[in-house]
This record gives C-alpha cells, sequence and structure tokens, in this order.
C-alpha cells in the first residue's frame, strides 16, 4: 500500500457535504441552490457555509440573479474546481485499486 496517495487527498473536497455538492457540480454546468438543497436533504444554514468554503478555495462560482422577480442563486464547478475534482477522483482510484 502507498501511503503517499493519501496524502495527496484533497481534505477540502473529502469532507462528505463538499464531496456530494462537488459531485453534483459535477454532472451539470450549473445548479440552482434549492436543488442542491433538495437534493442533498442539507439545511440552508449548513449548505451555504459548505458552498461558501468551496467559493473560497476557487472550486465553486456563486452566481445570483432574480427570476420571475424572485432571487435566485446558482452554483458551477469553476475549471479550478473541475480539475480539483479530477485530480480527487483520480486519487481515490488510485487508493482502491492498490486494495484490490
Amino acid at each position: 500500500m502507498n501511503p503517499e496517495h493519501f496524502q495527496k487527498i484533497d481534505r477540502l473536497i473529502h469532507e462528505k457535504a463538499r464531496m456530494a455538492i462537488m459531485s453534483l457540480l459535477a454532472a451539470a454546468a450549473e445548479i440552482s441552490f434549492t436543488e442542491i438543497r433538495d437534493t442533498l436533504k442539507m439545511t440552508d444554514g449548513n449548505l451555504s457555509i459548505q458552498i461558501k468554503t468551496l467559493q473560497e478555495a476557487g472550486y465553486v462560482a456563486v452566481t445570483k440573479s432574480f427570476h420571475e422577480k424572485r432571487p435566485r442563486t446558482t452554483c458551477a464547478l469553476t475549471a479550478t474546481g473541475r480539475k480539483a475534482f479530477q485530480q480527487y477522483i483520480d486519487t481515490l482510484e488510485k487508493i482502491i485499486e492498490q486494495s484490490r
């Protein structure tokens, strides 16, 4: 077992809520805050904190707009976030391969 792979895990993404958010965003161009919240069954407060953490890392872009006179917040992976998530997945795959 190569311990270097474990040391390469992006701890920012590895937290389960952030990993779930990143996984959802990796599968779509952008997703609304409410869709993420409802899909992952998170509270508004917890989701806001997790998105802010990912946004501060440069992994997620947040856009605020209005849709039919109602505020709408959407999230999308940045190029940096997409690359970081792909590296995270690659690292997990290497760990899994080692254990087979």
